[in-house]
């Protein structure tokens, strides 16, 4: 045991010397946790995540050190316990190292935060890191922390994991406990796993679950794959474009059966959902959070600090002029179920295993310069809502989704590839990402 110690030791002191050497540039951590030595505890009995060093988004609560959501009127407040999922980790040998820098509030998906520093990349600083969880993908991808935890609402987990190069894992909403956390919104926010390799995502799954570590076996000749051009493969940047095409021609080549069906009225279903459901939410949570935890915070003192202008103004409108509660109930109770119908159906009529499409329709961009707006094919649209867009069906419906890395840029931006399955398929397409692993780098 002093053995295995003395290497838990070494790799959490190689961890944090890393840290203090790249932090000042990339803004990943917010906190670094200084008493992370005293909680190297190695067990008698073996674990499998024994001395895993793991990143923890600032919006999930880690005993002893704040949980800021990423903005200065949340920074004195420091959790007496932790999330649940962050304890199921940390009962299984993982190391919490720190709490990584985000979207101010989550409210975003280039983790530009004026309050805490801009995330940089981590191919390169001078460009986007995507957000929500924009440091946890930074902290993973530049070997900061072997696995990390975000939070995904709309695509915070899968866009900046698809922007840094990593695996993102969306599970199915409700798989996770979801308490300890900043929420905007309960229909849709789940914790997910941000790891290098999709086993280790599928380790965390098991581990957060408390279900068997194996996946079950899958031949690629039997392997099935919904191809939905309509939507999710419109408007795409051309480097995006060119990398899915290879990729699409790679997985036929292996023996993959592709079937180019589209789902029906996806984009109208989402729009007509998707952020009516989180703004009504969002209104009701955060102030319940301060009040739950005894904050000594107004939500007029919160949108007061609030440094981040894009964000100000969106959690402004959301107090102020939030959808009305039935136009709330008509997004979560009729147009939500009709979404998840069609999807159900997709499915069951094609008979595809999982569905495939780019996770983002654009690369990571230029930090300086990207505020509201950003521009994919000589024209100028709004940042969050081009980012995300593809995020967009899984999350409201509440599937399962897996961003795996696919190929970079002419600039070397790293560009993912996305995969959804059916609704608690979670283990299976965890199999299925593991299997388009070793396709994808090759």
């Amino acid at each position: 045991m002093c053995k295995m110690s003395s290497q838990i030791e070494a790799d959490v002191q190689s961890k944090l010397q890393r840290i203090q050497a790249t932090n000042k540039e990339t803004n990943a951590f917010i906190t670094v946790n200084e008493q992370v030595i005293k909680d190297i505890r190695p067990s008698a009995v073996p674990r499998s995540l024994e001395g895993f060093t793991l990143a923890v988004k600032d919006n999930i609560e880690v005993a002893g050190l704040p949980n800021t959501g990423g903005t200065k009127a949340l920074d004195k407040f420091i959790p007496t316990r932790d999330a649940t999922v962050v304890t199921r980790l940390k009962d299984e040998g993982a190391i919490v190292i720190g709490k990584t820098n985000l979207h101010e509030l989550m409210f975003g998906i280039t983790s530009k935060n004026y309050a805490y520093g801009a995330v940089g990349n981590a191919l390169d600083v001078k460009y986007i890191a995507g957000g929500s969880s924009g440091g946890t993908a930074v902290a993973v991808a530049m070997g900061c922390a072997r696995v990390g935890l975000g939070t995904d609402t709309g695509g915070s987990v899968r866009i900046p994991a698809a922007l840094n190069g990593i695996v993102g894992f969306r599970p199915s909403t409700g798989r996770y406990p979801s308490d300890g956390m900043v929420l905007l919104s309960n229909t849709r926010d789940t914790i997910g796993p941000m790891t290098l390799n999709v086993t280790d995502a599928a380790l965390l799954d098991a581990v957060i679950t408390k279900t068997e570590p194996s996946l079950p076996n899958i031949d690629i000749s039997s392997l099935k794959l919904g191809v939905p051009r309509s939507y999710f493969y419109h408007n795409l940047d051309p480097e995006v474009a060119n990398v899915m095409e290879k990729v699409l021609v790679k997985l036929k080549n292996a023996g993959v059966t592709l079937i180019e069906e589209d789902i029906p009225d996806v984009e109208e279903l989402s729009s007509k959902s998707g952020f009516t459901i989180i703004f009504y939410e969002t209104g009701q949570l955060i102030p319940q959070y301060l009040k739950d935890n005894n904050i000594p915070v107004t939500m007029e003192e919160v949108l007061d600090k609030i440094e981040s202008p894009d964000v100000k103004q969106i959690i402004h409108n959301t107090m102020t002029a939030a959808p009305s509660e039935p136009v709330y109930r008509e997004a979560l109770e009729v147009v939500r179920p009709q979404l998840q119908q069609r999807v159900v159906d997709y499915f069951a009529k094609y008979e595809v295993d999982a569905i495939i499409y780019p996770t983002t329709p654009l690369p990571a961009r230029l930090i300086e310069g990207i505020d509201e707006t950003v521009e994919i094919n000589g024209v100028k649209v709004p940042t969050l809502p081009i980012y995300n867009r593809n995020m967009e069906p899984s999350s409201i419906t509440g599937i399962p989704s897996l961003t795996l890395p696919a190929g970079k840029s002419s600039q070397g931006m790293p560009i993912g590839l996305d995969i959804d399955g059916p609704v608690n398929s979670d283990r299976r397409l965890l199999a299925i990402g593991l299997l388009l692993e070793p396709i994808l780098i090759a």
